[in-house]
């Protein structure tokens, strides 16, 4: 209840706000003085021996960056590279290697998405040097590694900065935390090598290349047999309700209303850790769910519950060339820069 008050906070201006901006004052002092440390060298940061490319934001919650991660290992892959991916794994409850079968409440239920939408080698653990460390071992012929999150992991060093931004949700009010969403300020934009929009497009010139993301939606897959799907105009033939717990759930709930699915809405808060529980209201109803979602869901058993796969589709904003034009040329520059076809 209390993160939902401030996710409501963060998105306008009144009297909390101005209540909690002295202490925005004093995270924006202490982030500020952490990260000059590390450039100064008064806090350890390490290099992996091959390019590391982190895909991260600067706002707390949900931007999208899972679609992201999951089209740039897949780039990298028809390219000719051999990625690994790096997780936090928010949300589980271990370190190590994941797979598509691996447990989401164990790993956590991203990088078990990721796992199976890739099929890269993907570890997880919150100490991103030694999660690298720990993946390069397990797999010695990866030659790029993609860091899902961590732009603020300053001990780990990187080559390629990728933002992802979200508007208006992501960036709320402007505010830095906690009488806003940001874990850095705007500024730090200026200093990442790529961003991503997930949500509006701002107005140009974007210094910076500068991309924005759509969705492309799949078929809707039954959440236990993968190889069963649905059309929309069969299930709106249903009683539905739909659920949603990832970081903003009314972006699920408003693809629904632009596919024309008119149904009752239910919000989890992110990484919800479902149980047959959760279901029993919905017994004579079908559900239908995020593929983040899903991959929580599947040990469940539900007999009438579908998910709909989202790919990212990224196109270049202004004069900039195509994304996987932008990193591979950077990819070129880095030092240990190996590239096997």
């Amino acid at each position: 209840m209390l993160r939902r008050w401030f996710e409501e906070q963060w998105q306008k201006a009144g009297w909390a706000q101005v209540l909690l901006l002295p202490l925005s004052g004093l995270f924006a002092v202490l982030s500020g003085l952490r990260r000059f440390a590390y450039r100064a060298g008064f806090l350890s940061s390490h290099a992996l021996p091959v390019p590391v490319v982190v895909v991260g934001n600067i706002s707390v919650g949900g931007v999208g960056k899972t679609p992201v991660v999951i089209y740039l290992a897949q780039q990298l892959l028809a390219a000719g590279y051999r990625p690994g991916i790096l997780s936090r794994g928010y949300g589980g409850q271990f370190t190590g290697e994941v797979t598509p079968d691996s447990l989401p409440q164990s790993l956590g239920d991203e990088p078990v998405l990721i796992a199976g939408r890739t099929g890269c080698p993907i570890w997880v653990n919150p100490n991103r040097v030694a999660g690298g460390q720990a993946l390069l071992q397990a797999h010695p012929e990866i030659n790029v590694i993609v860091c899902d999150d961590g732009l603020q992991h300053y001990t780990l060093q990187r080559d390629i900065e990728i933002a992802v931004v979200q508007r208006p949700l992501g960036i709320g009010n402007g505010h830095l935390l906690p009488a806003g969403p940001l874990r850095e300020s705007m500024r730090r934009l200026q200093s990442v090598d790529i961003i991503v929009e997930s949500g509006q497009v701002p107005a140009g010139p974007w210094p910076v290349p500068h991309y924005v993301v759509g969705l492309e939606l799949g078929r809707w897959t039954a959440v236990t047999d993968l190889n069963t799907h649905l059309a929309n105009a069969e299930l709106q033939q249903q009683p539905l309700v739909a659920i949603a717990g990832i970081g903003h759930p009314q972006r699920f709930f408003n693809t629904l209303s632009n596919l024309g699915i008119r149904c009752e809405t239910v919000a989890f808060a992110d990484h919800h850790a479902y149980s047959e529980e959760d279901f029993l209201p919905f017994k004579q109803k079908t559900i239908l769910m995020t593929e983040k979602d899903a991959v929580k869901c599947q040990h469940l058993e539900l007999t009438n519950a579908w998910y709909l796969p989202v790919s990212a589709q990224i196109t270049p904003l202004g004069e900039h060339p195509p994304l996987m034009q932008s990193v591979i040329t950077r990819l070129q520059q880095c030092k240990g820069h190996k590239h096997e076809s």
